[in-house]
């Protein structure tokens, strides 16, 4: 049960991940610095830090989600074996 707590903590977490992206997507970086693009556009919505939003620019964010579906796939296989005791 624990696992399945931190396996859903993980994509809240990746899906506000991809959100944010979705919104540095949306400016073209090359005329803006990333400083002013955090501060203009990014914090306003969703308050998060400059660290933050680096740690979020080197995160894989859709091979991690896959991961999670099949760790979340082997959790099902193994909540419905049944046990011989």
């Amino acid at each position: 049960m624990d696992k399945r707590i931190t396996i859903g903590q993980r994509r809240n977490l990746l899906l506000r991940y991809k959100m944010v992206m979705e919104e540095v997507d949306k400016h073209d970086l090359r005329d803006i610095a990333i400083t002013r693009l955090h501060r203009k556009y990014i914090y306003p919505k969703f308050h998060i830090s400059r660290d933050t939003l680096y740690r979020i620019f080197n995160t894989d964010i859709d091979s991690e989600l896959t991961k999670l579906d099949e760790e979340e796939k082997n959790l099902q296989v193994v909540d419905t074996q049944q046990s011989l005791f």
